[in-house]
């Protein structure tokens, strides 16, 4: 085994052993609401939100927006399960700004090595191929504006056909720099509830 899944399981062991009572958690998130943020490591939605196992949805994927998947989740975390308002939240320095779906498609068109980043910022092909391309079938979502990608989702949720109308969707972008919630004043007016 890999020294990463020696110490994921040697963690594991650990909360295992702190589990105590937490199996008994009821299934709907105890605190009706649901987070849909980015995957970036850096980001810790149960700290940045004061939340505890069992109390909220936290829908993650890269640059937190509102994908097809993302939606799907969200629309079972409220008609199943009992979300009552949602939150989209994006933050500083996202990945997904450093480059665009041209960029993504070149590069997997390429090979699928990982690519890096030169000091001028501009992504190269580290590997040979074969690549695919494949990429060129997905929209990758790239952010240019964080506020307006916030917007942007926001507007997307709520007029999403399977989204009621009475469900308000905040809008926030998360500062890496200091862990503080920003609040996107127009997106969180559209996510208004009706």
């Amino acid at each position: 085994m890999s020294k990463i899944v020696n110490e994921v399981l040697a963690a594991n062991r650990d909360y295992a052993n702190e589990f105590g009572d937490k199996g008994n958690l009821p299934l709907p998130p105890g605190r009706h609401f649901a987070i849909l943020t980015c995957m970036d490591a850096r980001l810790d939605p149960a700290k940045y939100a004061g939340l505890s196992e069992g109390d909220a949805h936290v829908i993650r994927n890269a640059g937190g927006r509102a994908s097809d998947d993302a939606i799907r989740s969200l629309v079972i975390s409220y008609k199943l399960l009992g979300t009552r308002e949602w939150f989209v939240i994006h933050h500083t320095n996202c990945g997904m700004e450093l480059f665009t779906d041209d960029i993504m498609r070149d590069l997997l068109g390429s090979s699928l090595t990982t690519a890096s980043l030169d000091d001028k910022g501009l992504w190269y092909d580290t590997g040979a191929g074969p690549g695919s391309h494949e990429a060129k079938h997905i929209s990758w979502l790239t952010i240019k504006d964080q506020e307006e990608s916030v917007l942007e989702d926001v507007l997307r949720i709520k007029s999403h056909p399977l989204v009621p109308s009475n469900i308000p969707v905040y809008g926030y972008i998360y500062d890496c720099g200091s862990g503080r919630l920003i609040e996107v004043p127009a997106a969180s007016e559209a996510g208004k509830a009706s």
